[in-house]
């Protein structure tokens, strides 16, 4: 019921993004959110470095991010110390990438699992976190042009860190549903305003502890938009989200069946177009 009343609500941003959408193969912005509300979700994120700057973002550990101990590539920027959307520019302060963390403090669950720790959460003092990057890793320090960034847009690809080395662990996603299913990837459901939803390896009978928190999503057989899901509260808020367990067959075909008792989980959905709203599978 919950959600009939959410695509109501969303119908006429829906038709006023049909509208204006581009090619949903275009990676022209950077939105994070999901939400009933459309005016309160689909939040515009910055994707170079001044704009940042100007909306009150923060340089994160400063220093040298691009050695060969770095345990990311890039610089980070956060807002209002907000671990729930940390933004990744390369060296000529174009979006490269994302990441979210959360403390390594006893959390529920115990989460996250020996079997999640460095793959692909990774470790660093006080935080576990999880990255995404836009463009190669390895190209991240030297950056990319203006023309580049004119040309591909918010990236040219998206690569999961699934380990503690950003160029050597990171993973290619599939960048199309043809892709996707020739891979361990298992199509899920399709939900209008985020897409057809992908999930790594999934099964209903498989344990929490082998749970990948990332989901792609595919809008007209093209990614263009992805997330998070751990198997965890992580409060306070700031941009994630909490679906409700009654709602996870909307994303998932055979929703693991251990999911029902692990609690609360946060998730974050992460576009990279402009048109969020026309996302429709």
């Amino acid at each position: 019921m919950m959600l009939k009343v959410a695509l109501l609500l969303l119908l006429p941003a829906l038709v006023q993004g049909f509208w204006w959408s581009r090619d949903q193969s275009d990676w022209n912005g950077l939105k994070v959110t999901w939400g009933i509300n459309p005016f309160t979700s689909f939040n515009n994120m910055p994707r170079t470095v001044s704009d940042a700057v100007s909306d009150g973002w923060s340089r994160m550990a400063p220093g040298v991010a691009c050695d060969g101990n770095a345990k990311f590539m890039g610089y980070r920027y956060w807002k209002d110390n907000d671990l729930s959307v940390i933004l990744i520019f390369d060296a000529n302060n174009f979006i490269a990438g994302i990441q979210a963390g959360f403390l390594n403090t006893p959390n529920p669950n115990n989460y996250p699992t020996n079997k999640l720790i460095n793959k692909p959460l990774v470790r660093d003092g006080r935080n576990y976190f999880i990255t995404a990057y836009f463009i190669d890793p390895a190209t991240v320090c030297t950056g990319r042009s203006a023309a580049q960034f004119r040309s591909q847009g918010t990236g040219a690809g998206l690569w999961i860190q699934n380990g503690t080395n950003p160029v050597t662990d990171a993973q290619k996603m599939p960048m199309t549903v043809a892709e996707a299913d020739a891979s361990m990837w298992t199509q899920g459901a399709c939900f209008r305003t985020m897409g057809l939803h992908y999930w790594y390896n999934l099964r209903a009978d498989m344990p929490c502890d082998e749970f990948y928190p990332v989901f792609l999503m595919y809008n007209d057989g093209v990614l263009n938009s992805f997330g998070w899901a751990f198997g965890m509260d992580i409060s306070p808020q700031g941009e994630f989200e909490h679906p409700l367990e009654s709602t996870y067959g909307y994303f998932m075909n055979d929703p693991p069946t251990c999911l029902r008792t692990a609690g609360t989980m946060t998730t974050l959905h992460i576009y990279l177009t402009n048109s969020a709203l026309a996302n429709r599978c």
